[in-house]
């Protein structure tokens, strides 16, 4: 047994962690190498920094991502705390201003008696109870100790990043606010597009210079994150079913839903900058500045931030690790975040949450209740742990996760079953927060 825990990684999961473990009474020491070592998406020595997106995804608790959210803030989490005290407006999601997030969750964290940060790399695995937390952009000398504990079974895919533009430079006389099916209000800017001008931007797409990634890269993109010229390699009408879908928003000129849409929501509460809603890409910074600039409403766009593709590493989890998210050959190291194979922020946040009581509960010798099957983080848990580790790929939060029930074999109604499976995983949810605090 030690009296302090170590937590490597500042993101959301080891952030999360760091706060479950801390205000748990356990000492911790969060180890973050930024400002000293930075990442290739990273832009400051902020804990909790957003780098992907700034949404957290759907607000309604009878979704999947919704759900999550809500056991997270009935288990009392930090992430959902600076979400909730920093939000934008975004129709039915969640969305935040990135500055703020990561500024409350960087406060919260250095004014915590418990909690000490320190800023350097650890290069190592530590041999005392640990999380690491590294994330997606885990630095090179961690995953090379990862893969001496492993054997070599953890992998490698890549996200991409999409670009930011500045809110003055839309020509507002060509976009409409509307939320699709006007839920939430007037949250996004919709750039409509006609079949003759949806045709030539998917040509342009499609021939437009690409950063190349190499080998292996190129066949790990993962399908929830998966650039917009992939995508349209896939089929002149895939982009219209994907992101440019544009029923349930008719434009106001017309009446009727146009040909294509490209949506734009907002980076912050000041509302100055606008992230192009699905649009990762990997194509050189000058093919996305001429590319989408042909995007009615974006002829003059001014680009703060371009689309990056980085890296992103996870292990295979099924071989490797427990439920409690500790490894099978070394319980005392615990792994969090989407390093794990979930993918998401609200999901990195979930496995931040289950391995820092963990940790706690391993501490202090007691033995943790098991994460309900039947709850959204029981889920995750289920397809991290049992999944065929063979074929083995990272996933976001979705009812296809969640157990069947006889009682919900026999349901036809979709909403119901989703609202039902919603009510059951909150009430066992419910049901073992009461039993961790007793404990």
């Amino acid at each position: 047994m030690t009296d302090e825990l170590i937590v490597i990684g500042g993101g959301l999961a080891g952030s999360e962690a760091a706060w479950q473990a801390a205000k748990r009474g356990v000492k911790v020491c969060l180890y973050e190498m930024r400002p000293s070592k930075m990442t290739e998406a990273h832009t400051s020595s902020s804990l909790g920094e957003l780098v992907c997106s700034n949404s957290l995804r759907s607000n309604d608790p009878h979704s999947a991502p919704g759900l999550l959210k809500k056991e997270l803030s009935v288990a009392g989490s930090l992430i959902m705390e600076a979400a909730e005290a920093t939000t934008v407006p975004a129709g039915s999601a969640l969305a935040v201003d990135r500055t703020l997030f990561a500024d409350y969750i960087t406060k919260e964290l250095s004014e915590h008696q418990n909690i000490a940060i320190i800023r350097e790399e650890v290069r190592i695995l530590p041999d005392t109870t640990a999380i690491i937390a590294t994330g997606p952009l885990t630095s090179q000398p961690m995953a090379d100790a990862l893969s001496s504990l492993t054997g070599n079974e953890h992998l490698y895919f890549y996200d991409a990043n999409a670009p930011i533009i500045d809110a003055d430079s839309i020509d507002r006389n060509k976009v409409y606010a509307m939320s699709r099916y006007g839920k939430g209000g007037d949250d996004y800017l919709n750039c409509p597009m006609s079949r003759e001008e949806y045709e030539q931007f998917y040509q342009q797409i499609i021939d437009a210079e690409k950063v190349n990634p190499k080998g292996f890269e190129d066949r790990m993109v993962f399908e929830g994150c998966m650039p917009i010229e992939v995508m349209a390699s896939r089929g002149v009408d895939t982009m219209r079913y994907g992101p440019m879908k544009p029923v349930g928003l008719p434009d106001p000129k017309t009446g009727k839903d146009p040909y294509a849409v490209v949506q734009l929501r907002t980076e912050n509460r000041e509302t100055t900058a606008y992230n192009l809603v699905g649009f990762q890409t990997r194509l050189t910074w000058p093919e996305q500045k001429r590319v989408f600039s042909m995007i009615p409403g974006l002829e003059h766009a001014e680009f703060l931030r371009y689309g990056s593709i980085h890296r992103n590493t996870f292990i295979n989890a099924p071989a490797l690790l427990n439920k409690d998210l500790s490894f099978k050959q070394r319980p005392s190291l615990f792994l969090a975040g989407q390093i794990t194979g979930v993918e998401g922020y609200i999901e990195s946040t979930a496995m931040g949450f289950i391995a820092g009581v963990s940790a706690v509960f391993r501490m202090q010798g007691k033995t943790l209740p098991e994460v309900p099957a039947f709850s959204a983080h029981g889920a995750l848990i289920m397809h991290i742990t049992e999944s065929e580790s063979r074929h083995f790929q990272p996933s976001n939060i979705n009812f296809g996760l969640f157990p069947v029930t006889a009682e919900l074999a026999r349901m036809r109604d979709k909403k119901l079953k989703r609202t039902r499976i919603a009510e059951q995983a909150l009430d066992a949810w419910n049901e073992y927060i009461l039993q961790v605090h007793a404990v």
